[in-house]
């Protein structure tokens, strides 16, 4: 099978298409995978590191502040989908795969024309622009969340699942002692994104005093800016600090709850393996999909939200102590494990299969 795979920007958009990707690698060896991305976000440097063939191109998001900009925008875009249109009629994929990011917009738009398969991956509870635009021309859409399918065409919307969730059931948990802690108390992990947030570390530096007294250990990933402004208070015993950690999903495997933001990687993690979570939705995100994200999760009781606005140390350490009280631990995990799909990427797969197989 030749496969094009498309999605940029974040790792909420990349590493759900690294999942597929592995998965179609896994049913078989001698799928041929081409990632078309931008030229100069993450996935730029991060596919290619990994062996998979890559191709930049140059493009921008619409600007919603400066609207004159977006002419160039629309030239950027017009000349992207010439590039992209040689790459497919040369490559001839038998499916072509959006997973997010304005990058997709002119690869699945092409591919349509060119009257190959198509199939995108919304992980969001509420589908962004490009992905709702190309809902409509490409074969199949794959949703996260079940609440999502109101968004779209149901007779080809289907509930996978988000595939980073089944990355995470097959990594192996790391010890909590093999950063210094100890493996027989309970761990919180605090990270506000992969990059970090200037407001959030504000008020998580005010937070850690607080944690002094209390029975459970507490990780703080910094994100590697922001790592150095905890440089100038005393951490308490109980608190360590980390920078970036590439095999975070293994450690969170180990831990007991987690305080983060609720990106769409986040909501699929915590959901696989059931891990109980005090969520705070970045304000700044399109649409605000993140606050719509985590209210979906404590609809049914599988976290805790805190809105940026409202987070203090008296709302987190009551949260906290809320949250391991026996029962309420025993259902939040319960909640959350019932939203989870642990053979999300299979899904998936499945789909891809099914649509391929149409073609043959």
């Amino acid at each position: 099978m030749k496969v094009v795979v498309s999605a940029g920007g974040t790792g909420g958009h990349i590493y759900p298409a690294l999942a597929i990707i592995n998965k179609l690698k896994d049913n078989d060896k001698n799928c041929e995978i081409l990632y078309i991305g931008t030229t100069d976000r993450m996935e730029s440097s991060l596919i290619p590191n990994l062996g998979i063939k890559y191709v930049g191109i140059e493009m921008l998001g619409i600007d919603r502040k400066n609207i004159l900009k977006n002419v160039i925008v629309l030239n950027k875009y017009l000349s992207a989908k010439k590039k992209i249109k040689e790459i497919l009629t040369k490559f001839n994929p038998d499916i072509v795969i959006g997973a997010g990011g304005y990058i997709t917009a002119p690869v699945l738009t092409v591919a349509h024309n060119l009257g190959f398969k198509t199939l995108i991956h919304e992980q969001n509870i509420l589908p962004g622009i490009t992905n709702k635009k190309l809902s409509k021309i490409v074969d199949k859409v794959c949703i996260s969340l079940p609440d999502s399918i109101k968004y779209f065409d149901q007779e080809k919307t289907v509930y996978t699942g988000n595939p980073r969730s089944e990355e995470i059931i097959r990594v192996k948990p790391s010890k909590k002692s093999e950063y210094g802690l100890d493996d027989k108390k309970k761990l919180v992990i605090i990270v506000m994104g992969s990059l970090g947030s200037t407001t959030m570390t504000k008020k998580i530096k005010q937070l850690l005093p607080a944690f002094n007294e209390k029975e459970y250990q507490v990780m703080i990933v910094t994100g590697k800016k922001y790592y150095d402004c905890y440089s100038d208070i005393k951490l308490p015993k109980n608190v360590i600090k980390v920078p970036f950690l590439e095999n975070f999903i293994n450690i969170l495997k180990s831990a007991d709850l987690i305080i983060s933001r609720a990106g769409a990687s986040t909501i699929a993690e915590v959901t696989a393996i059931g891990l109980p979570a005090i969520l705070v939705p970045s304000p700044y995100v399109t649409n605000n999909h993140q606050y719509k994200n985590a209210k979906a999760l404590e609809k049914v009781g599988a976290c805790k939200v805190i809105t940026e606005d409202e987070f203090n140390t008296d709302k987190i350490l009551n949260g906290i102590d809320d949250i391991f009280i026996e029962k309420n631990y025993f259902n939040m995990k319960n909640s959350s494990k019932k939203l989870g799909v642990v053979d999300s990427a299979s899904r998936v797969y499945n789909e891809i299969k099914k649509l391929v197989k149409e073609d043959i």
